[in-house]
């Protein structure tokens, strides 16, 4: 069935423009890709977008958009071409048409009449009397006045595709051998009555004429592959396929309540992690995890260790539940593994308007990259920069309230008071020195340093949490520092 030893590897990549990208469709991409770049095959980008009513451009410049964003290079598709173009469904549907009549002359396909109340009413009798709800074949075989009966009605038919009265048995790359019985797959719909052809068609036959090898895929398209294989051997018999593909389908990816991670899944839209500020190399490295892994006690890796190792046979064919917070904490490792050059440079995005809350002009360049290396040890997500440099640039914090009333406890005015006569004669060119002084001002009132920095914290950043603190006093300078322990102490006095 599948291709010859030493063929070279062929996958494709062939998403829907409908709605925003989501993670299950991205680690579908990542594995082809991976798969394509570990046998230095090829990889397709195809554009499934014959769905008129639910397709549009705005999707499809999103998937683009995606794609480069995640670092997917492909050899063949939309803006870059190849020898199989055009790669939209859209602008094939002659190529399908004539597949189409084909496979009718060859009878290995043909018209179907029955309308969808005789078909409901069958399957119901089939389901009553406990037999296949399927299609029962009744246009299999048509005299010729049954269909001149037919047409004179004015029914409108269908094409369907024979099924070959046999057992069909296949090796699954990632789930081993597989059987399906005659019975459990009935004869189906491959052109609609209005001639526009059907996914079960455009998909195998685009597949057959790009050579496409291997089709890795999620576990739910698993139940059309018996078909797809009997239609590869009509093609192949009509000489429009050169050999049947190997399979491999992807295990489902998890979301709530052991549910399939859908599209309404909030969870599951690509860009929520973008505006996030995950970076493309922490989501892919979480998203490979579902389903692979590169070792047993390795779970953070590049992109290129990836493509170094990655087996289709390792791919472990139960469901993977998708957990948001081991994405976020292997998203944070990835941010620390940044150079912080690069660190700062992503980071900006998050610096300017509509995320940051300060004017353009109170933005110092100097003190962000003074704080940048302190900041990257404590992201998560790359947007969680904006509120820990916020009393950077602001004329005076954003106090949250809850974090007010934590840290300023009784006695917190005599405390402030001590620390700020010790931090005025600091030695501001060291933070060890602000450290001392604040240390030295909670000794003096009973405290250790923990409960002695938080209201200083507070006062000076308007969070009992953040970045450390007294990189970040040193940073932003005496006189500032100074002056909002002050206006803390005034409203502690208010």
């Amino acid at each position: 069935m599948a291709s010859a030893p030493g063929t070279p590897v062929r996958v494709r990549f062939c998403p829907s423009p409908t709605g925003n990208p989501h993670v299950g469709l991205v680690r579908t991409a990542l594995f082809n890709w991976a798969f394509a770049r570990h046998h230095q095959g090829t990889l397709v980008f195809r554009i499934e977008d014959t769905d008129a009513a639910r397709d549009s451009e705005e999707s499809y410049q999103q998937l683009l958009d995606a794609m480069r964003w995640l670092g997917f290079d492909w050899d063949e598709g939309p803006e870059i071409g190849g020898p199989h173009a055009p790669y939209r469904q859209s602008q094939r549907m002659d190529l399908y048409a004539d597949v189409a009549a084909k496979l009718l002359d060859g009878g290995y396909a043909y018209h179907c009449y029955c309308s969808q109340d005789e078909l409901d009413t069958r399957r119901e009798a089939a389901r009553a009397a406990g037999k296949p709800s399927g299609y029962d074949g009744h246009c299999r075989e048509l005299s010729a006045e049954q269909v001149e009966r037919y047409q004179a009605e004015g029914r409108a038919p269908i094409v369907r595709f024979r099924m070959p009265d046999e057992t069909i048995t296949f090796t699954d790359l990632v789930r081993g051998e597989l059987t399906f019985t005659p019975e459990n797959v009935p004869d189906y719909g491959i052109v609609r009555a209005n001639g526009a052809p059907l996914y079960t068609l455009v998909n195998p036959v685009d597949d057959a004429l790009m050579e496409i090898t291997h089709v890795l895929r999620g576990e739910d398209l698993l139940s059309s592959t018996p078909r797809q294989i009997a239609l590869y051997k009509a093609l192949t018999e009509l000489g429009i396929a050169k050999a049947t593909p190997a399979f491999g389908h992807l295990p489902y990816v998890m979301g709530e309540g052991n549910k399939k991670l859908s599209k309404r899944d909030p969870q599951s839209s690509l860009n929520l992690y973008r505006e996030r500020g995950f970076l493309p190399e922490g989501l892919l490295n979480y998203l490979s995890l579902l389903g692979w892994s590169l070792s047993a006690d390795q779970d953070i890796f590049s992109v290129e260790e990836m493509v170094a190792a990655f087996d289709i046979a390792d791919v472990n064919p139960n469901p993977a539940r998708f957990d948001l917070k081991k994405c976020e904490a292997i998203n944070a490792d990835h941010i620390r593994m940044l150079d912080v050059k690069d660190f700062t440079e992503r980071c900006r995005p998050w610096l300017r308007a509509p995320f940051a809350p300060w004017a353009p002009e109170d933005f110092d360049e100097a003190k962000w990259e003074a704080v940048a290396p302190h900041a990257q040890t404590r992201l998560k997500v790359l947007s969680e920069i904006t509120d820990n440099v916020d009393f950077l640039f602001l004329a005076e914090p954003v106090f949250d309230e809850a974090s007010w009333t934590k840290a300023m406890k009784e006695g917190s005015d005599a405390l402030l008071r001590t620390a700020r006569e010790k931090l005025e004669a600091a030695d501001w060119t060291s933070a060890e020195s602000l450290k001392e002084a604040v240390l030295a001002a909670g000794e003096a009132h009973g405290l250790k340093l923990g409960k002695a920095q938080a209201p200083v914290r507070v006062a000076v950043t308007g969070r009992t949490v953040g970045l450390p603190l007294f990189e970040s006093l040193e940073i932003l300078g005496r006189e500032k520092t100074l002056a909002r322990i002050d206006a803390a102490l005034a409203r502690l006095a208010a």
